[in-house]
């Protein structure tokens, strides 16, 4: 067996070219036991969960792993009998040809790590009820990749022996001036991201801002877009809606209706407590109505009528419904006044004549 290890073959001895193959083999054997463990046991694992991205992760990595290790054996195997001739110099071109095939290898790696990031988001984002996120996970995925590629392209640029502070100060002057070109679609884009985090409104949501109201029906990358009461459809810029102040009467847990009820001065003070009683009772009476924030008051002696403060709480918040129990409320309230022999008051102007038999009232305008 010695005399085998002793015999030469090129410029090596049999036990150097063991050796080799020794660290070859290695190479290939650690890629049994690695997939072998993560097809038996992590991929066990993964497969009892509900998420499909542990799924997709474990793939990711099994078949770059499936490459690297054998490469990394080759390698091994490969400088070590390099390393014994030192007459030969292109040990440097080794490496360096190693450290390229690396950095491809991670790269893409990376990549398909990414593919079972964003599945993950999108698994978390399917369960919310905004579609801003969901739309956000393609663009950060596409953000990464093109992360990794550069990063990927300025690793290979310098082991191949270019200048990488010229070639990041080009990309920098570059960069900037792709900036400022695209300033205003940058700042829709951070308007959507504060959008997003924030979250002042949601699609579907019944929204009063600068110059016009209506129901939220999209909120894209650049603008929102908004139905009107008029059926139009408004987009608006992101960064115009993060910046302005936008009512959200959807989030309303009432609605509130405050108004003032004239009655003619006839009218006397008992006559008055009564009417503000049988307001008020009128007003607890109704299912749809909070009974705990009633206000009725008699508050003013107007130009013309002896003014009722009337403000009451609608418990639906919908727009149409709540106008709805108004009418009947307002109804009501005409039907109460009648019924007690009391008059709803309208503008009116006394007028006395010098000289004259009388007072002559006259209704105002006239």
């Amino acid at each position: 067996m010695g005399d085998f290890l002793q015999q030469t073959a090129g410029p090596w001895t049999m036990y150097q070219v063991c050796i080799g193959l020794a660290l070859v083999l290695l190479g290939f054997v650690a890629k049994l036991v690695v997939g072998f463990v993560i097809t038996h046991q992590l991929a066990r694992l993964t497969a009892r969960t509900e998420s499909h991205a542990d799924d997709l992760a474990v793939v990711a990595i099994t078949r770059p792993l499936g490459v690297i290790l054998p490469l990394v054996g080759v390698f091994l195997g490969l400088r070590y009998l390099v390393s014994l001739q030192p007459e030969w110099t292109w040990l440097p071109q080794v490496d360096r040809a190693f450290r390229l095939v690396s950095i491809l290898l991670v790269a893409w790696t990376a990549f398909r790590l990414v593919n079972a990031g964003a599945t993950l988001l999108g698994e978390m984002t399917a369960k919310t009820e905004s579609k801003l996120d969901d739309q956000l996970v393609p663009l950060a995925s596409k953000g990464a990749k093109v992360f990794i590629a550069t990063l990927g392209f300025v690793l290979v640029a310098q082991n191949l022996g270019y200048s990488v502070s010229g070639l990041l100060a080009g990309l920098g002057i570059g960069g900037l001036a792709l900036a400022m070109a695209a300033k205003d679609a940058l700042a829709n884009l951070f308007g959507s991201l504060m959008i997003m985090l924030d979250r002042p409104f949601r699609v579907g949501d019944f929204v009063t801002f600068d110059g016009g109201e209506g129901t939220v029906e999209e909120i894209g990358m650049r603008s929102t877009r908004v139905r009107t009461i008029a059926k139009t459809v408004v987009s608006i810029p992101n960064q115009n809606l993060a910046n302005a102040t936008v009512e959200n009467q959807s989030l309303m847990p009432q609605r509130r209706v405050r108004f003032t009820l004239g009655v003619t001065y006839d009218t006397s003070a008992a006559q008055m407590e009564e009417l503000v009683a049988r307001i008020t009772e009128l007003l607890r009476a109704r299912e749809d109505v909070d009974s705990e924030q009633i206000l009725v008051r008699f508050t003013e002696f107007g130009a013309s009528s002896l003014d009722i403060l009337v403000q009451y709480f609608t418990v639906p918040v919908e727009f149409t419904r709540a106008l709805e129990i108004r009418e009947q409320v307002n109804l009501q309230l005409m039907r109460l006044v009648e019924g007690m022999g009391l008059s709803i008051a309208f503008p009116t102007r006394t007028v006395h004549l010098a000289g004259g038999r009388g007072d002559a009232v006259v209704p105002a305008g006239h």
